[in-house]
Formats: structure tokens, C-alpha cells, sequence
């Protein structure tokens, strides 16, 4: 699924998960670094987990943040929902 992002450099996360398990992570834009290191660590992780690790993670003063954001995907794509407005 593609989630699109708000509040973040990323404009977007696409995510794909199998039996609950984080099978590929790909973000648009961000910082190139950070979000391929967090895209690679997640992979082969328990959905729950990565939702429960990230879950709210600020970006300096912003209340959100892309691992943030990919807790909000993956709570989302949990949800059974595809794309979010």
C-alpha cells in the first residue's frame, strides 16, 4: 500500500507486509539516509513491534516523524485499508 505522508519531509511510505511481518519499505523523499537505515531495519520485523518501537517519535520540534508515519502506515495497512486521503 502507499501511505501519504503528512507532516514530514516524505511525501510518501509504500509498504507491503506478509502474515504480519514487514516484507518491503520503500519511502518518497526524506532524508535519504535515515529513511533507507529505517526501511532496511524493519524489513523481517513483526508489524506489531515496528508500530510499537516507532510509535511517536518526534522530528525536532514536530510532533511526528518518518519512522512515526510508518507506524501510522502500518496501522493502517492492519486495518485492512489500502491508501489514506
Amino acid at each position: 500500500m502507499v501511505y501519504r505522508t503528512k507532516g514530514t519531509c516524505s511525501q510518501a511510505i509504500d509498504v507491503e507486509a506478509e502474515n504480519g511481518v514487514i516484507t518491503s519499505v520503500k519511502f518518497v523523499g526524506g532524508c535519504a539516509g535515515n529513511t533507507a537505515g529505517i526501511a532496511k531495519l524493519v524489513v523481517g520485523m513483526n508489524v506489531d513491534d515496528v508500530i510499537h518501537k516507532l510509535e511517536g517519535t518526534p522530528c525536532g520540534m514536530r510532533p511526528t516523524s518518518c519512522p512515526d508515519q510508518l507506524a501510522r502506515a502500518l496501522k493502517q495497512l492492519k486495518s485492512g485499508q489500502t491508501a489514506n486521503a
